[in-house]
C-alpha cells in the first residue's frame, strides 16, 4: 500500500512499479510539497515470515488524528497514480503514514524535548477510530506528534 502525506493512497504490487526502461517510471502522483510516506505490506513475506492478509487501514495525521476502515475499501491501481483519499486533513496538516494491519500497528513520533516516541495501538483501540474512508478520524491521545506508522502484525 501506498500513501502520500496529502492523505491519498492505493494498493499496488511490486511488478507493476517495475520498468523495462533505465530511467524508471512515475508511479505515485504527489502534489507540490508532499512527499511519499513509508509503503506498508498488505500481504506477501517479511524476511522468512509470511504476513497474513490485512483486513484494515491504519491512518495518522501529524496533528494526532487516527482512521481506521476496511482494506476492501482502497483499490489496487495497477498504473499507479494519485489514489483515493485516505483521511480529510485541516489545513497545515499532514498525513504521518498508513498500515495495513490485522491486528496491531506501531506508532512512532516525536515527544516533548524532541524525544523519539512509539507506541503500538491494539485492535480494541484501533476499532475506536473506526469510521468510513475519507472522514476526519478521532483526536488521539498519544502525547506526542506521529511521525509514521507501521504494521505489527
Amino acid at each position: 500500500m501506498l500513501s502520500s502525506s496529502g492523505g491519498y493512497g492505493f494498493i499496488a504490487t511490486v511488478e507493476n512499479m517495475t520498468s523495462r526502461l533505465k530511467a524508471g517510471k512515475a508511479f505515485v502522483t504527489c502534489n507540490p510539497g508532499e512527499v511519499l510516506c513509508r509503503p506498508s505490506p498488505v500481504a506477501g513475506s517479511s524476511g522468512a515470515l509470511p504476513l497474513v492478509p490485512a483486513t484494515h487501514v491504519a491512518c495518522a495525521s501529524t496533528g494526532g488524528r487516527i482512521l481506521t476502515f476496511e482494506i476492501r475499501d482502497l483499490k489496487a491501481m495497477s498504473n499507479g497514480g494519485r489514489g483515493l483519499m485516505l483521511i480529510d486533513l485541516e489545513d497545515k496538516d499532514a498525513l504521518a503514514g498508513a498500515a495495513a494491519y490485522t491486528r496491531s500497528v506501531k506508532i512512532e513520533g516525536i515527544g516533548r524535548g524532541g524525544k523519539p516516541r512509539e507506541e503500538t495501538l491494539e485492535i480494541r483501540s484501533l476499532n475506536n477510530a473506526r469510521a468510513a474512508r475519507a472522514r476526519k478520524g478521532k483526536a488521539a491521545d498519544l502525547g506526542f506528534k506521529p511521525v509514521s506508522i507501521t504494521r505489527v502484525e
